[in-house]
């Protein structure tokens, strides 16, 4: 008898002719996520993943999976020979170390293989009469029972499991491109991010820094940003921008109302550059509609004429209490809402225009040498690749640096 875990794919199901491409890149990333347990082997079949565990620490690859993008759910089994009496004794065996009193159970059977000689509903009272024969205090439910025991007849082998775990659903990170993420240091751009990896995109974090306006600690809380969505796809890369030459001009020849809108069309201009370098495909932000100024329809309409290149935002149609349920979920909450303050904010004015005129946008825009100042930032990128192994001390430094 040995230990595997059964993966199931759910909405990788319905993939027809593309399926197997899926497949391989979750099993891809199944092997990121396992990587300190080489052991393990992974079994690709048509419906399932099967992982051998080969001694690996269960408990451990139960948490790796939950959150793995691609997986519907999956389930700890047991791999016993395809012989009755020995699955019979198992299952009773196991329920029997259970906790049963006043619990209720039933059996599930599924025949992949329906040449063998017994069918389910034979298997399901046979198992079930054994269980009943030799657990005190344990009943019968086939609607809502406490335990399942599932049987799955394959044609080498039975397969028993009394557990099912959800996995994280969606499709597996980098099964549909490459976009860059515009990642500040607040509680939405991280929400956007998870959305982003959730339907198979291989995000880049592109983030805005400028010193001395933005601290140490705040480019250090945006890396750590990275960091907690690494947990979902693997490693990120972290493409820092300075932007210090570039507010200080926006700041001394643009209006006032207008400074944050040529702030940024100037970061979507250089996201979209570094997007074509890179080779994406999209821009992702955390822009939720009417959240702020720079968020209204006709801001938005004003910013996005710097580029052609589809710009897609997750969140824009949730409202700051439900964005805010995502994030402390995906534990980017407690990072988000540190006071550092990032570029969207240090120069922000006192009254931005909400309803900024395409053509004052461009011609304040016209006013500054636009070309040399992104040639310029171009020039002082910094890429760090961020992974799940980075060392906890960095976020430990981030949660507590407004002590020091």
């Amino acid at each position: 008898m040995e230990t595997r875990i059964q993966i199931r794919f759910g909405e990788l199901s319905t993939k027809g002719k593309n399926k197997k491409r899926f497949v391989q890149k979750l099993a891809q990333n199944i092997r990121m996520a396992t990587k300190e347990y080489p052991q393990i082997k992974i079994k690709p079949d048509y419906d399932f993943i099967f992982l051998d565990l080969n001694g690996a620490d269960e408990a451990v690859i139960t948490e790796r999976l939950k959150s793995v993008f691609g997986i519907q759910s999956f389930s700890p089994v047991y791999v016993l020979p395809r012989d009755f009496e020995t699955a019979r004794t198992f299952i009773v065996d196991m329920v029997q170390k259970m906790e049963t009193a006043g619990k209720t159970f039933k059996i599930a059977t599924r025949r992949s293989d329906h040449s063998y000689q017994y069918d389910t509903n034979w298997l399901n009272a046979e198992f079930g009469a054994a269980v009943l024969q030799n657990v005190p205090d344990i009943t019968v439910d086939v609607k809502k029972p406490d335990i399942t025991v599932r049987v799955d007849v394959k044609q080498e082998h039975f397969l028993i499991s009394t557990k099912k775990y959800d996995g994280a659903g969606g499709l597996p990170v980098g099964s549909s491109g490459k976009g860059m993420l515009m990642l500040s240091g607040g509680i939405d751009s991280p929400v956007a991010g998870y959305f982003a990896m959730k339907r198979g995109v291989e995000v880049e974090a592109v983030h805005f820094h400028s010193p001395p306006y933005t601290s140490p600690q705040a480019l250090q809380k945006a890396q750590n940003l990275a960091w907690k969505l690494t947990k979902f796809g693997g490693s990120i890369q972290f493409i820092e921008v300075p932007f210090t030459e570039i507010q200080e001009e926006i700041k001394a020849k643009v209006p006032e109302g207008y400074l944050m809108t040529v702030t940024r069309r100037m970061m979507l201009r250089l996201t979209d550059q570094i997007r074509e370098k890179r080779k994406g495909m999209a821009i992702f932000n955390g822009e939720s509609l009417g959240q702020v100024a720079s968020q209204t329809m006709d801001s938005m309409q004003a910013i996005n004429d710097v580029t052609t290149t589809p710009i897609i935002r997750p969140v824009a149609t949730m409202d700051k209490l439900e964005i805010i349920e995502i994030a402390q979920k995906i534990d980017t909450f407690d990072l988000s809402i540190q006071p550092f303050e990032d570029c969207c904010t240090i120069f922000a004015p006192a009254a931005p225009k909400t309803k900024p005129k395409l053509d004052k946008a461009r011609r304040y825009e016209s006013m500054l040498d636009v070309e040399g100042l992104i040639e310029r930032a171009m020039e002082g990128l910094v890429i760090t690749q961020i992974t799940q192994e980075a060392s906890s001390e960095k976020e430990k430094e981030a949660t507590f640096a407004d002590l020091l």
